[in-house]
């Protein structure tokens, strides 16, 4: 791959600046990557149609069982509070972190509050959030990464003449997220104002992503050493050999889900945690209890979390906390 020298190049100029200063704190950048639940789906404004406004954004703000959690995100003058620690790069968005960086700008993730919690975390130094998601998107085929090599098995008839029609399918995620980051990286300064001569910390790498691999059964099957794979190549061709990883798990229907092939994924997503290679450097988050029913949440599609914003945002924090020991120590 073409990848790794840009990475170098760019750190290297960095790092030839003087040693930093109080007044030249690192960018510490963090890249969110995976399918539709990192892009984003919990509605932000309170729908009366939808259980009240229940499990929107504005709901929790304002609703006294959780304002105490979620109060601070909006201003006294009903402003969601924009952050200016904290910037995100989305695609073809970029800006201070606030509300509105889901999957629409109506939308959050887990971006805010794994935003919010990361800043506190690193004492309010710059951070860059770079966020690589799309929506229906698997491992064993989008994302592939290099080190899983060619798919041992036959797709479906559609998608198996889609790939022998183009080839670049397999993986062409995986190769869009390096590049992404290599661009975001070399317009950290444009992304964020007045930070010129500061140097720049790839500091972690957030995952959530797996329904489209827990809904077939061969890829499934083959979750866990594409995971560990990923990894493995991320680091490589990121120039970052022990880069901190969080694997957010893909907890979707909670406590009480029943399905053989999601319980296999999210055991297979937590067995990559325990590998002694990633011992220290590799993190699972449980997330089954952050599920939210129905009945206090703006829709019914349980692959999105029924669009619950406390869901996401939860999962979000729990990723920046996880993220937290694995960071080195300043």
């Amino acid at each position: 791959m073409k990848h790794a020298f840009a990475i170098v190049a760019l750190f290297g100029s960095l790092l030839t600046c003087s040693a930093p200063t109080r007044a030249a704190e690192p960018i510490e950048v963090f890249i969110l990557a995976g399918q539709s639940n990192m892009e984003g789906q919990a509605f932000v404004q309170a729908d009366a149609k939808r259980n009240g406004g229940k499990g929107s954004l504005e709901f929790l703000v304002k609703d006294p069982a959780t304002a105490p959690r979620f109060a601070g995100l909006m201003d006294p003058k009903g402003k969601w509070v924009v952050r200016n620690d904290v910037w995100i790069k989305y695609l073809d968005r970029q800006g201070p972190l606030t509300v509105g960086y889901g999957v629409r700008p109506d939308r959050i993730g887990p971006e805010l509050g794994f935003g919010w919690t990361i800043a506190e975390a690193l004492h309010h130094r710059p951070v860059l959030l770079i966020k690589c998601a799309w929506g229906g998107k698997s491992l064993a085929v989008d994302f592939r990464p290099p080190g899983s090599g060619k798919l041992p098995y036959p797709l479906n008839a559609k998608r198996q003449a889609e790939l022998d029609h183009d080839p670049e399918m397999l993986g062409k995620y995986y190769r869009l997220t390096l590049s992404l980051v290599h661009d975001a990286l070399a317009q950290v300064h444009q992304i964020i104002p007045n930070s010129e001569g500061r140097p720049v910390e790839l500091a972690g790498f957030g995952w959530h992503q797996g329904w489209n691999d827990r809904i077939d059964n061969q890829f499934n099957a083959e979750y866990e050493k594409n995971m560990a794979n990923f990894i493995r190549d991320m680091r490589k061709d990121l120039n970052s050999p022990k880069l901190p990883f969080v694997i957010a798990e893909t907890g979707m229907n909670g406590p009480d889900e029943k399905n053989p092939r999601a319980l296999s994924l999210m055991k297979a997503q937590g067995a990559v945690a325990e590998y002694p290679e990633f011992k220290g450097n590799v993190a699972f988050v449980p997330t089954q209890k952050f599920w939210r029913p129905v009945e206090v949440s703006p829709a019914n599609q349980g692959y999105h979390w029924n669009c619950n914003a406390e869901t996401y945002y939860l999962i979000g924090t729990a990723m920046a906390n996880a993220m937290k020991p694995m960071l080195p120590a300043k």
